[in-house]
Formats: C-alpha cells, sequence, structure tokens
C-alpha cells in the first residue's frame, strides 16, 4: 500500500507516477490496473470494479494493487484519465467557439462510450492530466479576447456543465429503459402510456401536449444535444461581444 510518513506533504498519485523508478518495473503497472479497470466499467458497471475484481482479473494478491493505488479514489481517477486520452485536441478548430465546441461533442462521445464516467463525482473529471489538457485547450482558446480569468472560467464552465447534464440525463435514460426491459422508445412509451394519458388528459399541460403530437425529433438525442450547445455558445457570444 502507498504510505508516507505523519506530517510529510501529500504525495499525489500523479507525482508518484512521474516520479523515476526505484526498483525494477514489474509487471503490474497503474497503467494496467487502470486498463482493466476501465474493461470491466464498460462491460459491467462501475460497481463491478473492486480491489478484489482487479486483483482476480490481473492474477495477483488482493493486496498487489495497493502498491500503486492508494485506494478506490486512486482507481477512479487513474480510470478518468485513462479514457480521456480519447479528447484529442479538436482538428482544425482555431476560433473559441470551434474549439468548445468540439471538445464538447468529444467529451459526450466520450462519456456514452465509458458510461460509468456520468455516475461520478464531478471533482474526479477534473483533477486528472488528460482533462486538465482539455481544460487547457478550452481556456487558451478563450484567452485573448478580452474577458478576465474568472470570466473565462465561467464559460468554460458554463459548457462543461450542459454537456455533463445533458449526458448523465441520456445515461439515465436509456438504464431506466434497461431496468424496465424496453428494447425501445416506443415501448418506453408504450410502458409509460397509461401515466402520461391520465396527467395530458387532466388538461394542465397544453404545450406539453403539443410537443408529443407534434414533435418529429423525439428519438434523437444528438440533434437535441447539438441544439441546446449552439443556444449555449450564442449566449456565450452574445453576452461577451465574441
Amino acid at each position: 500500500m502507498v504510505t508516507q510518513k505523519k506530517d510529510e506533504p501529500e504525495v499525489t498519485l500523479w507525482e508518484r507516477m512521474e516520479r523515476p523508478a526505484s526498483a525494477p518495473r514489474t509487471a503490474l503497472t497503474p497503467q494496467r490496473i487502470a486498463a482493466v479497470a476501465v474493461r470491466v466499467a464498460d462491460a459491467e458497471g462501475i460497481a463491478a470494479v473492486t480491489m478484489r475484481r482487479l486483483a482476480t482479473e490481473l492474477g495477483v494478491a488482493p493486496m498487489a494493487a495497493y502498491r500503486h493505488v492508494s485506494g478506490k479514489d486512486d482507481l477512479l481517477a487513474l480510470m478518468v484519465d485513462t479514457v480521456s486520452v480519447e479528447l484529442a485536441p479538436p482538428t482544425g478548430a482555431t476560433g473559441w467557439r470551434e474549439v468548445l465546441r468540439e471538445s464538447a461533442r468529444e467529451t459526450r462521445e466520450m462519456t456514452l462510450r465509458h458510461r460509468w464516467m456520468a455516475e461520478l463525482p464531478t471533482p474526479l473529471h477534473a483533477l486528472t492530466p488528460n482533462r486538465l489538457a482539455a481544460a487547457e485547450r478550452q481556456l487558451a482558446a478563450l484567452d485573448g479576447h478580452g474577458l478576465d480569468v474568472d470570466t473565462m472560467m465561467a464559460v468554460f464552465r458554463t459548457v462543461t456543465a450542459y454537456v455533463g447534464s445533458m449526458v448523465r440525463s441520456q445515461v439515465v435514460l436509456s438504464e431506466y429503459l434497461r431496468q424496465q426491459d424496453w428494447k425501445s422508445p416506443d415501448e418506453a412509451r408504450k410502458g409509460l402510456a397509461p401515466q402520461m394519458n391520465y396527467l395530458m388528459e387532466t388538461g394542465r399541460y397544453p404545450t406539453y401536449l403539443r410537443y408529443i403530437r407534434e414533435a418529429t425529433r423525439k428519438d434523437d438525442p444528438s440533434w437535441e444535444f447539438e441544439t441546446g450547445l449552439e443556444c449555449v455558445l450564442d449566449g456565450i457570444a452574445a453576452r461577451f461581444g465574441l
């Protein structure tokens, strides 16, 4: 297990990983542990990722992984950093709007590939090298447009919050359909019809009823995401004259 003497400053996971190895490198590394943990989480969900399960998958003693990660928080941070390699710099994007738009799209697609990401506390999404690299690219794109650093961060966090909320909503809905054994949105609507019919028949929700009757993109989360994203970016541009 990773330990340190009392009163010594905390040595972070990332600092430990960047230090030169003091002993011959073994087959078990933080990177290998994270890769296996991601594979398990992608297939079975984050709840399936335990230190005991990883020891079994890695073919090591249950305590072996603790020589590289001090606990579950370290493990989750490693997993986040591992999949965040997929957040590559936007190709050909130069303006602030293009960089933030492409970064938002990449973040959404990455999270939909690794749906357990939507279940993690926000701090674990931020303080890893690859996540900070993605944030740095977006903040740098906002720099030089007359915004102070507090405003730049507020803009970045606004877009990040929009992406996180929309993706989390999609993941939660998908999981709910799976739990109900509904194979399609049409099956879900059929299953929810008694509740929806009663509520609509009260006459209290005429605009929602209009949506139900007239909407043509109910099952198009990508269109909904893109439309909302453009609204957010339009608002930022209008508010700050960008």
